[in-house]
């Protein structure tokens, strides 16, 4: 675990020099292959996500729909309790772990949010999170495969919350398909539910990638309290990662 840690966030620090931020901030100098993989993500969108999500919401009741997004959320908690203690964040690490168990238990293995009927506020965090409260920097701008717009920093947390999720590694054949396949779902719900203005970015803007890569950008910078409210860009509430 330390080994890969330790891999990624020098990953994230080395890419970090690539290339220094432009005037509006954005440190893209990998933008020649971002766009070809932007190509691909949107020609995928467009084959199959797009159909699949629409699809998805038009055949799954609201209830289900929501539901299926508290189970996806609810198998995360664990990671988000670990990253919380690696942030120092003591309090956001009771929360997240009060939820899983409260969810799980009562909210019969997560599919309702009986702790927000409690009281207990949502909280999310992952390891790019963390690396940012290590001061590592945000690196180059990245669109990967499938999963859309990223960092360098942000890449890297993703590989290593693969293994600061326990139930990652603690499941067995093949209730380990679960996590990943809730994951999906949830997605698919979401690309289904934001359609209109999901296609507004990628199909009727006048640069969707660069479009997608600005509210990306101004998004994650947000969450991280790296930049003020009045710089967000959030028209859907929805991540803009895995178009």
């Amino acid at each position: 675990m330390f080994a890969a840690v330790l891999c990624t966030a020098l990953l994230s620090a080395c890419s970090a020099q690539n290339g220094a931020p432009s005037a509006d901030g954005i440190n893209d100098p990998y933008e020649a292959q971002n766009r070809r993989v932007h190509a691909f993500n949107r020609g995928l969108d467009r084959a199959i996500v797009r159909p699949a999500g629409k699809g998805y919401t038009a055949i799954v009741p609201d209830d289900i729909e929501d539901s299926v997004g508290n189970f996806s959320t609810n198998l995360g908690q664990p990671s988000v309790t670990v990253n919380s203690l690696l942030q120092g964040d003591m309090r956001g690490s009771g929360i997240s772990l009060a939820r899983f168990v409260i969810n799980s238990t009562l909210g019969i293995g997560g599919l309702f949010d009986v702790a927000t009927d409690f009281g207990i506020e949502d909280h999310d965090t992952d390891f790019g999170e963390t690396l940012y409260v290590w001061g590592v920097g945000e690196g180059s701008y990245i669109e990967l495969p499938l999963l859309g717009p990223s960092t360098a920093r942000h890449t890297a947390g993703r590989i290593v919350d693969l293994f600061t999720n326990p139930l990652s590694y603690n499941l067995d054949d093949p209730e380990s398909y679960i996590p990943p396949a809730a994951t999906v779902a949830s997605r698919l719900g979401d690309r289904g539910r934001y359609s209109d203005t999901v296609d507004a970015i990628l199909y009727e803007s006048a640069d969707s990638y660069a479009q997608a890569r600005l509210i990306y950008l101004q998004n994650r910078r947000f969450q991280l309290g790296a930049q003020d409210a009045g710089s967000s860009i959030d028209p859907f509430e929805l991540n803009t990662e895995g178009f």
